[in-house]
């Protein structure tokens, strides 16, 4: 329900981000080596509930195997420059070392000056069938149609769909609406799919079979979307609608689980701790990835929105590199900024506040900071 007025007539309900919650201690504790952070979405199993976000500045297909090997799924962008160009690795570099005044000009050159390479596409997820590890692949909504089952037939075994605002059905009147329910019915594979922000919206992307749900916007430190065109939810709010939206589901269809993950305005490890603490099964980390030192986007960062050919709504940003990929995900950390060893604060939070699991920890207490 709406609790606040702006000026005389419109209503609006109060929002937090993740800056103005918190955790609260708890009268137990734990040790940290009897916490689990195990994840098991559909018929596959990770010994982290996270993922790395489709985006070319945080997953290659040389990455993917670091992080699939850490037990972190990595969803590689097919519609990026690895499916575009036999070997991107220069043009990484030359978007790395671009003014920032010509970087924007230059993604978009890059990205439009080559098809999507579909002999390529299935090259890549089969260099990431041959590592052993779980292959995940990502797309926008615009690209599904083309891209999807073309993927599925190639070997890969989870599909995101994930863009700045995903609907169950996408309405143009230029073109065949995307029906995700029955698209996501014809594939034989699981999809997560997203983002959304809010309760209904997010019962209506479970309605349509998905595996998961991505809560947000795609980032916060690669787009400018609440800049552009004004769209932005505070994500411990948006956490909070969509893992109600889950429970009423979970009611709804006699007992089928949809996963909450969070994706977006996570900096730190402590954003990451409070977006479990809101309800999200996994979280989908991109900044976070892309200050690895062995990060294809080299000390840079950019998603999607950012070659947008006609309103880019993200930028290329520099990131500060502050280890290698293993480091930022398990330690050691030299820092207490909250950037190295993400699972070690997770786990110590979990520990801090006496839960054993994500799922207990899903309990915590919170409390409003601002």
């Amino acid at each position: 329900m709406p609790d606040m007025t702006i000026g005389g007539s419109k209503l609006a309900r109060r929002g937090y981000s993740f800056d103005e919650v918190a955790v609260a201690p708890s009268r137990r504790t734990r040790d940290a080596s009897d916490v689990s952070l195990d994840w098991n979405i559909d018929a596959y199993s990770f010994a982290t509930p996270l993922i790395a976000a489709p985006m070319d500045s945080v997953v290659s297909p040389i990455t993917a195997v670091t992080l699939g090997g850490l037990g972190v799924p990595a969803a590689l962008n097919l519609e990026g420059l690895w499916t575009r160009y036999e070997d991107p690795t220069p043009l990484l570099a030359q978007i790395a070392g671009a003014d920032d005044a010509e970087a924007t000009k230059l993604l978009q050159h890059l990205y439009q000056a080559a098809e999507i390479d579909l002999g390529l596409l299935r090259m890549r997820i089969e260099q990431l069938k041959e590592a052993n590890i779980t292959t995940v692949v990502g797309m926008s909504p615009q690209g599904t149609t083309a891209l999807a089952a073309v993927a599925a037939q190639a070997g890969a075994e989870m599909i995101v769909i994930r863009g700045t605002t995903v609907s169950a059905e996408h309405v143009a009147s230029h073109d065949q609406a995307l029906n995700l329910k029955k698209f996501i019915h014809d594939l034989d594979v699981p999809v997560i799919v997203g983002g959304c922000a809010t309760r209904q919206a997010a019962l209506h992307l479970m309605r349509t079979g998905a595996a998961g749900v991505l809560v947000g916007f795609g980032g916060g430190a690669s787009h400018t979307t609440a800049d552009v065109i004004g769209v932005r939810v505070p994500m411990a709010s948006a956490v909070a609608d969509v893992a109600a939206a889950r429970r009423d589901y979970l009611d709804e269809s006699g007992g089928r689980y949809v996963h909450v993950i969070a994706d977006g305005s996570m900096g730190t490890s402590g954003d990451i701790v409070k977006a479990f603490a809101c309800g999200a099964d996994a979280a989908m980390l991109g900044t976070v990835l892309a200050r690895a030192t062995d990060a294809p986007g080299g000390g840079t960062h950019w998603g999607a929105e950012a070659w947008h050919e006609e309103l880019p709504r993200g930028m290329r940003t520099r990131v500060d590199q502050v280890g290698s990929i293993e480091q930022i995900l398990c330690g050691p950390s030299s820092s207490a900024d909250g950037t190295v060893n993400i699972l070690g604060a997770l786990r110590k939070a979990m520990a801090t506040t006496g839960y054993s699991d994500v799922k207990e920890f899903q309990r915590v207490e919170m409390v409003v900071t601002a």
